[in-house]
C-alpha cells in the first residue's frame, strides 16, 4: 500500500498470533455461492451455475454476452467473485426472442459449465443468502496455542471490516475517489461507481476501526438508529446515528467532509451497515504445516474481514 493510505485497521480478538501464506494456489481459496435462481420451467432468461477459477465475475459475463449475441448489461449475477480463487456461482442471460446457444462451448480451462435452466428474471447483486467459504492458509508460523484461542472467539464475530480489495491495488481507488472529491476531475462512469464505493467504505471502516479502539463495536450507545450496532455508508439525508453514537460518527468522519459532499452530490442515499460480522458453521483444522478453514458469510461480507482477525496473511496473490 502506499504511503497516503493505512489500511492497517485494529484487530478486536487479541491480535493475530500466527502468519500463513495466503492465496498460494487457487484451490487454496474455495468460494462457493449459496443460491437457487427463480424455480421456473420457462422464461426469456437462462441461469447457467458455473465453476471458475483464475478468471473474475466480469470477464466470465463478457464471455457469456459473446457466445449469447446480447449486451453486456444483459448478463446478471448474485455478486462478484475473487479472481484467485476456485469459485462457484450463477449467471442469468436474457435471450428475449434469440436463439439459445450451445452453452458447452463456454466451457475452457477457466469456465466449467455446471448446470443450466430457464428463468423469469435477471439475477441481481445481492440476492443471495450468502457464500460458503473453505480458505487455506500454508506454512503458518507462530503460537498455535494462542491463535486457537483466537479462532475460539470467531463464531462470537468479528469486525466487519470492508476488504483491502475495495481499496484497489495500492489504494488506487481511494486516489481516484480522493480527485473526483477535491479535484472533480472527468472519468469513465465504471471507474467513479469503483471510487465511490471505495469512499463510502473508507469511511464505515473508519467509524469501525475507532468502535474497535474503544472496544464497543458489538455494543449498541446511545442514539444507535438500529436494533445492531452499525456504522454509516454515506449518502444523501441526514446521519440517523443521535446522541454519543451520532457524535462519535461525526469526529471520526469531519476530516473527510468533502467526500461526504461528494457523495451526496453523487446521489447516494444514507444507509447503515452492521459493525459486527457473524460467520455461520465455522470450523477450523490444521494439517500439518496449514491452517484450514470453513465458514459461511452473507452477501456484502468479506472473508478477509475475518482472516485478519485470525492470522497475519501473506498474500501470494500480490506478486502476480
Amino acid at each position: 500500500m502506499t504511503d497516503n493510505w493505512s489500511l492497517n485497521w485494529p484487530r478486536a480478538l487479541g491480535g493475530a498470533a500466527i502468519t500463513g501464506d495466503f492465496r498460494s494456489h487457487p484451490e487454496d481459496f474455495l468460494v462457493e455461492e449459496l443460491a437457487a435462481p427463480p424455480a421456473a420451467q420457462s422464461g426469456e432468461h437462462v441461469y447457467l451455475r458455473v465453476s471458475k477459477i483464475g478468471a473474475n465475475t466480469g470477464w466470465v459475463a463478457g464471455q457469456l454476452a459473446r457466445l449469447a449475441g446480447v449486451q453486456a448489461r444483459d448478463v446478471g449475477y448474485y455478486g462478484l467473485k475473487d479472481r484467485h480463487a476456485v469459485t462457484t456461482q450463477w449467471f442469468s442471460v436474457w435471450l428475449a426472442q434469440k436463439p439459445e446457444p450451445d452453452w458447452e462451448r463456454l466451457n475452457s480451462s477457466e469456465i466449467t459449465l455446471l448446470e443450466h435452466c430457464r428463468g423469469p428474471r435477471k439475477l441481481r447483486r445481492g440476492e443471495h443468502s450468502g457464500n460458503r467459504f473453505v480458505i487455506r492458509l500454508r506454512h503458518i508460523r507462530g503460537d498455535r496455542n494462542r491463535a486457537e484461542q483466537v479462532l475460539a472467539q470467531v463464531p462470537a464475530g468479528v469486525p466487519n471490516y470492508f476488504g483491502e480489495q475495495r481499496f484497489g491495488r495500492d489504494g488506487g481507488n481511494l486516489d481516484l475517489a480522493r480527485q473526483l472529491a477535491e479535484e472533480n476531475i472527468r472519468v469513465q462512469k465504471s471507474s467513479r461507481a469503483f471510487a465511490m464505493s471505495a469512499a463510502r467504505s473508507w469511511l464505515f471502516n473508519q467509524v469501525l476501526a475507532e468502535r474497535v479502539r474503544r472496544g464497543s463495536w458489538r455494543e449498541l450507545l446511545p442514539g444507535e438508529p438500529a436494533a445492531e450496532p452499525s456504522g454509516p455508508l454515506w449518502g444523501r439525508g441526514r446521519n440517523p446515528a443521535t446522541g454519543e453514537q451520532g457524535q462519535l460518527e461525526g469526529e471520526v468522519i469531519a476530516p473527510w467532509q468533502s467526500w461526504c459532499d461528494w457523495l451526496e452530490h453523487c446521489g447516494l442515499k444514507q444507509e447503515r451497515r452492521p459493525l459486527a460480522l457473524y460467520p455461520e458453521a465455522f470450523a477450523f483444522e490444521w494439517d500439518g504445516d496449514d491452517l484450514v478453514l470453513q465458514f459461511a458469510l452473507p452477501p456484502g461480507a468479506f472473508a478477509t474481514a475475518l482472516l485478519r482477525e485470525v492470522a497475519g496473511l501473506v498474500n501470494a496473490a500480490d506478486a502476480t
